[in-house]
């Protein structure tokens, strides 16, 4: 089960960059829960509602938010973390919010489908959050 759910994971991102709500909901449960510290998109969404607010407060914030993914790891039997970056210049004004910004997302997954995405920007916090240390995360690179 450990590949499926490395690529629900890659198409959940791939739906977010293309900005496909259909697609990224089709990759969750109906009771998804998405927490995110990102301003100015900080919170939490819940269920396909709260995905929907997420896509349209991603629109609002930054035209071309992006999440390039460095790499994808399964911690347990329905877990996977995903080491990324994002990118983002704000709307109104163009300006770069920043780029490359290391993000740690643990992707809790039930019945093949993403339940609950957590996202950090303290890569510790994440890897702390599952049990993790970095020498844990690094082992297999």
């Amino acid at each position: 089960m450990s590949q499926e759910n490395v690529e629900i994971v890659e198409r959940a991102i791939a739906a977010v960059n293309d900005r496909d709500i259909d697609t990224y909901l089709a990759c969750c449960t109906e009771d998804i829960q998405l927490q995110t510290p990102v301003s100015p998109i900080e919170g939490i969404y819940k269920g396909s509602e709260g995905i929907k607010r997420y896509f349209a407060d991603l629109r609002d914030a930054g035209r071309d938010f992006q999440v390039t993914i460095d790499r994808l790891e399964t911690v347990g039997a329905d877990r996977v973390v995903g080491f990324l970056r994002l990118n983002m210049s704000g709307r109104a004004s163009g300006i770069s919010l920043g780029g490359d910004i290391p993000a740690t997302n643990v992707y809790d997954l039930a019945d093949g489908k993403i339940k609950r995405v957590r996202i950090f920007l303290d890569r510790g916090e994440a890897l702390k959050a599952v049990g993790l240390s970095e020498q844990d995360a690094y082992a297999d690179s």
